[in-house]
């Protein structure tokens, strides 16, 4: 089991997507609905379309193209952006999301998101949900120019938002990115078990995991100790 000593924590560093937001939107939209798009435009099989995809996303996972919709846009000749607006209907919160974050906006701790997804992403998203007022600052790493799964993202973020990473805690669903936080020197990190609500937990490793936000709700702006229940 995990403790968080809330008067141990000055700033809270979220990520967006399989955090804060459900993944499924984002698992569906590139492991169906592109695909389909794809082979519709191109006039192939799917099953030849997903290869073709799928095989191109994996050579680039983890660099800031994986997550860029203009490089997606030109290298699959589709309006990645505009077929995102489509599913805008399936851009969820995760469960306790909205109510962790209004805690934390009240309270005098430091909030910034920080995510690899494109900003025009992060535009959609926040306007699907309405949670940019809730955020003191929202980091894309395209605005960077590395992804998080890189030491100089950290180092970047550092420059213009400065913090000790002794007093940072961190939500991610992605464990290298985690681990990139972790060599950096943030000292609290915590991985998201249920990214995408239609499939299985993942194993957090050598990470504490977060089942739920209200694990962490036992937090207060009076900076008591807080427990969290179930984590790993």
């Amino acid at each position: 089991m995990a403790v968080i000593d809330w008067t141990q924590i000055d700033s809270v560093f979220l990520d967006l997507d399989g955090t804060l937001l459900d993944l499924h939107f984002d698992n569906y939209f590139w492991t169906d609905f592109i695909p389909r798009r794809y082979a519709n435009q191109h006039r192939i099989a799917l099953d030849g379309a997903r290869s073709t995809l799928f095989a191109r996303m994996h050579a680039l996972r983890g660099t800031l193209e994986w997550y860029c919709v203009d490089f997606w846009t030109n290298e699959l000749g589709l309006d990645i952006a505009g077929l995102k607006a489509e599913l805008r209907h399936l851009i969820q919160i995760r469960p306790g999301a909205r109510d962790f974050l209004t805690a934390l906006h009240a309270d005098t701790r430091r909030v910034v998101l920080v995510t690899n997804a494109h900003p025009a992403s992060i535009d959609l998203k926040m306007s699907q949900t309405g949670l940019e007022p809730m955020f003191d600052r929202i980091v894309s790493s395209h605005t960077l120019g590395y992804p998080k799964e890189c030491a100089t993202f950290w180092n970047n973020l550092q420059a213009i938002e400065p913090f000790a990473g002794d007093r940072t805690l961190f939500i991610d669903d992605n464990l290298a990115v985690l681990r990139a936080a972790g060599a950096y020197g943030i000292g609290h990190l915590l991985a998201v078990i249920h990214p995408d609500s239609t499939g299985g937990p993942i194993d957090p490793e050598e990470f504490s995991g977060l089942h739920a936000f209200e694990e962490l709700n036992g937090f207060s702006t009076t900076r008591e100790t807080a427990t969290l229940a179930g984590a790993t």
